[in-house]
């Protein structure tokens, strides 16, 4: 059995062990910016709730291409959702009214690398893309999101770079398997020091079991209390030693 933290501590308010949906994958079923948070419609209300206390942004619960699978669809910041052209009308439409509220815009793009998720790392300022985008989805992608400096690059030889990371606004998480050259080119990128670790007991991974922004972060039930530790130091919720 994982080694968690205490969940109730004043000092871990804005950390939530979880599951979604039985699985403590919870990254592959949402997403979270500084201004909302999306999760699939599976989340029961009790968790819901809790998600809401610790991210402290409103949560809306969606389904994208009839799946629960909003964390593996999605690319988000505070500004705006970009989406694959694959959802349909009745779920881009309940997501656009849903944050029309907030002033968030919702874009689509057509490509067939339609797990954006996993392919677009961004927060409010910087982002990665992955080169397995041609250069019409990437200036589709960059007009989405007008306000964030792009670069394109695959991380650990892989071109899915949000798998093997996860940034917010304050700080970011890396697989241990990225190596020091992409390190640099990510901290200057970002312009804060970012920390490796793993997720639910040892997957590098790291976006699929977590889903954060600068107020709290949810973390799947699987890992330990080392791995939710460099989550919390790594996300710049704990002062580095």
């Amino acid at each position: 059995m994982p080694n968690h933290p205490a969940q109730e501590n004043s000092e871990q308010r804005h950390i939530l062990i979880t599951e979604l949906d039985g699985n403590s994958n919870v990254g592959l079923f949402g997403i979270a910016t500084d201004k909302f948070c999306l999760v699939t419609r599976a989340v029961k209300e009790g968790v819901l709730k809790e998600i809401e206390k610790i991210l402290q942004v409103p949560v809306f619960q969606i389904g994208l291409y009839g799946t629960e699978l909003v964390g593996l669809f999605c690319a988000a910041n505070s500004d705006s959702v970009l989406l694959p052209d694959i959802v349909s009308e009745h779920e881009l439409k309940t997501l656009k009214t849903s944050l029309s509220k907030l002033n968030v815009s919702v874009h689509l793009v057509k490509t067939e690398h339609t797990a954006l998720g996993n392919t677009i790392l961004l927060n409010d300022k910087a982002g990665i893309i992955s080169k397995a985008y041609d250069q019409k989805a990437v200036a589709e992608i960059k007009k989405a999101f007008p306000k964030v400096q792009f670069i394109q690059m695959n991380l650990s030889g892989l071109p899915t770079p949000r798998t093997a990371g996860m940034v917010t606004n304050k700080g970011g998480i890396f697989s241990p398997n990225i190596s020091a050259e992409e390190i640099k080119k990510i901290e200057e990128l970002f312009g804060f020091e970012i920390g490796l670790g793993t997720i639910n007991l040892g997957n590098p991974f790291v976006s699929t079991g977590i889903i954060a922004n600068s107020n709290g972060f949810a973390i799947g039930r699987a890992s330990s209390g080392y791995e939710i530790s460099r989550v919390d130091e790594s996300l710049g919720f704990i002062k580095r030693i």
